[in-house]
């Protein structure tokens, strides 16, 4: 009896206990504090895939929703959802998860600032936010977070200074802010691994090698992976061992590389390169242009094997596309121009790729370096390792809807700060599927200036040679040669239904057997509620038909004939974001009714119409990079 007593005693103690935990966060209305702050975070989110659903406001505990773990005192303490495709913003509500030690959001398209508050997570240890679309400063707040040992923040859009309070963070073992658009200073971070390459205005071309630590850096952390903070313990003796057999492994090296020196001699190629290398870096003030790098033709010529057809990453208008690796080991794209001597003297060109290295973006290509000699002009980008959009749409697995959306909003976002943002600012006169190239993340890179146009604010003459891709010219354009901000507009519409239907322009109705106008074709098929006759059958039916809807109003809006009657880029994205499109979709629609009323115009005078916006009509001068 007395046994079975102190079994009673003790499981009431367990559950006092537990029940204590519980209370304690509770508000005197009885609601859960965790659950009140993930409620306002699910509420700042969209959350299209449903991946929080099952988070409900009603909950007692949010210990069995998905995406969310709890200790075993029931404390949320990870909070994980990376790759959902969620938008919207983060809610300073974060900040009340004071028991949090892993935050992971990486690889979705969450906006807005980092809230401050999030500095009141003192438990933290893991913090990624990568690859999202991010703006504003780095909060100070996070120099509070003395736990913290993993931050990744790398490619969004934030700006500013860095934080001197982050040096405040001894236990931080790894650090990445690369491809943002920071500024320096640069404090001196306690992190053992760092990465800061890809913020131009503190890490220019040229000088990636002072802007990432020595050691690996990780990929995107998941929730299971408890491993990852077991290292730091690894034992003294695990150390010692280690050393020895890297020692018994440098003296094996050490009678390899003996017996392979006689071999290395005679590999030429390899000496050139590192006498090329040497006097490269002897003349480093020579081989720079402003924050271009200066390569030499014959550096081009080794790190592609001579041009070899096997390096062929792609064949266009100006010339082809060679992949290469640098001495560094970094993989480059490099143009090698049909006609150099048609790319104009060497003052115009380096006028020209100063002019290209000016627009920076983390939606754009940046120009790494170009070359030049008396009969060849090269140009030197980053390698971008998923290709094109237009390749891309053509391999396996397909582009899922999600991955498709994003890539159009961020082409959007390239292209505005192309026209609105870029002083001076560009046309990009092909926009298209070939175009857009996609990176790591398969974040949309707009890439490929060589049929750009410069555009001084002042002027309003206009060149009339007609450069671009059948099925992408804009009306205007093709009947006039006037070319502006809106034939850009028009050429991003029909990327948008490249992307839908996974075909490229000129093969947009040939499984409907449609002939006839393609717009028309994609107009009727949006009136008639038809639009899955549209979408690319590799998705499988794995898409959102409200978004397809509203994304062919897009298109449609884009790529009206009058060139005054489209939308701007920075219309656009926001319409891709959610914002005004129910609105001008209307005004579009009630805009067609009264001209159905009305006769057709002739074709002179609906060209008349192109040139009454004197602000389309803009001086141009013709950029040198390939197609």
């Amino acid at each position: 009896m007395g046994v079975n007593n102190n079994k009673n005693g003790f499981f009431w103690l367990v559950f006092s206990l537990s029940f204590a935990s519980a209370s304690s966060l509770l508000s005197p209305k009885g609601i859960n504090f965790e659950v009140q702050a993930l409620m306002s975070i699910k509420a700042s989110l969209k959350d299209p895939r449903g991946a929080l659903q099952n988070w409900d406001k009603d909950s007692v505990d949010p210990c069995s929703w998905t995406m969310v773990t709890c200790s075993s005192e029931n404390l949320v303490i990870g909070l994980g959802t990376p790759s959902q495709n969620l938008s919207g913003s983060l809610s300073p509500s974060i900040g009340n998860l004071t028991n949090l030690e892993i935050v992971l959001l990486q690889n979705n398209a969450i906006s807005g600032p980092i809230p401050e508050d999030i500095g009141n997570l003192s438990k933290l240890r893991t913090l990624d936010l990568s690859c999202n679309n991010l703006t504003g400063e780095i909060p100070a707040s996070l120099g509070q977070l003395r736990s913290l040992q993993y931050l990744r923040l790398n490619n969004n859009s934030l700006y500013g200074s860095f934080p001197q309070s982050l040096v405040q963070i001894t236990q931080l073992s790894f650090l990445d802010f690369s491809y943002n658009n920071l500024s320096g200073p640069v404090p001196k971070f306690p992190a053992r691994t760092f990465n800061i390459v890809g913020n131009p205005l503190i890490c220019a071309a040229g000088s990636e090698k002072e802007c990432y630590g020595t050691m690996s850096i990780p990929t995107s952390f998941n929730l299971n992976d408890s491993q990852v903070f077991s290292t730091a313990g690894r034992s003294k003796s695990h150390r010692v061992a280690l050393a020895s057999g890297l020692s018994i492994g440098f003296i094996c090296l050490t009678i390899l590389a003996s017996g392979l020196f006689l071999w290395w001699k005679h590999k030429r190629q390899q000496q050139i390169f590192l006498d090329l290398n040497d006097q490269r870096m002897e003349q480093n003030e020579k081989v720079r242009l402003g924050n271009l790098r200066m390569f030499q033709f014959r550096e081009l010529q080794i790190i592609t094997n001579n041009f070899s057809s096997k390096n062929i990453l792609g064949k266009g208008g100006f010339g082809n596309v060679y992949r290469g690796q640098l001495h560094d080991g970094t993989l480059v794209a490099v143009k090698r121009l049909k006609d150099g001597n048609a790319a104009g003297g060497e003052i115009q060109f380096q006028t020209e790729v100063e002019m290209i290295s000016l627009a920076v973006h983390r939606n754009l290509l940046r120009l790494y370096g170009f070359c030049m000699t008396s009969t060849e002009r090269l140009l030197v980008y980053p390698f971008m390792s998923n290709g094109s959009v237009a390749s891309r749409l053509k391999a396996k697995p397909a582009l899922d809807w999600g991955t498709r959306k994003r890539i159009a909003l961020g082409a959007g976002r390239g292209l505005l700060y192309l026209h609105e943002q870029c002083d001076p600012k560009i046309i990009h006169r092909d926009v298209k599927a070939a175009n857009i190239l996609l990176d790591d993340y398969c974040e949309a890179v707009v890439g490929d200036f060589g049929l750009a146009k410069l555009l001084d604010h002042q002027d309003s003459h206009v060149t009339t040679a007609v450069r671009g891709t059948v099925g992408h010219i804009a009306p205007e354009y093709l009947s006039t040669g006037q070319s502006s901000e809106k034939t850009d507009v028009f050429g991003f519409g029909i990327l948008l239904l490249e992307l839908i239907t996974g075909q490229r322009a000129f093969e947009f109705g040939k499984g409907a057997n449609q002939k006839g106008a393609m717009l028309d074709w994609v107009k009727k098929l949006n009136q008639e509620k038809k639009l899955e006759q549209l979408i690319d059958k590799d998705l499988r039916n794995c898409y959102d038909r409200i978004e397809l809807e509203e994304v062919v109003q897009v298109a449609l809006l884009c790529t009206q004939f009058l060139p005054g009657q489209r939308p701007k880029m920075s219309e656009v994205v926001r319409m891709l974001e959610g914002d005004g499109l129910a609105e001008r979709w209307e005004a579009s629609q009630r805009s067609d009714t009264t001209r159905s009323k009305t006769l057709e115009l002739s074709s002179s005078e609906r060209f008349s119409d192109l040139t009454d916006d004197s602000s389309l009509l803009v001086q141009a001068m013709e950029l040198s990079g390939p197609r």
